[in-house]
């Protein structure tokens, strides 16, 4: 997958987590997508799958939870 097609689903990716997550964690997804895909990825980069692109998004937002877990 290349990455204008990463950058197209990139609110799709956010949808599907959001629908999966408990909801005290929506205000996670609600800052990933105030970043810009474009910011994320440069023109040439290449995921193998979109189960890699879908992993990238997962992987951030695994991030901030844990960030968010250790504060408290």
């Amino acid at each position: 997958m290349e990455s204008i097609e990463f950058i197209n689903r990139y609110e799709l990716y956010l949808d599907e987590i959001s629908e999966v997550v408990k909801p005290e964690l929506i205000p996670i997804i609600d800052e990933l997508r105030q970043i810009d895909p474009h910011d994320l990825v440069r023109p040439d980069t290449f995921f193998m799958s979109e189960s890699q692109g879908t992993g990238f998004v997962w992987n951030m937002f695994i991030k901030r939870v844990r960030k968010i877990s250790k504060v408290e």
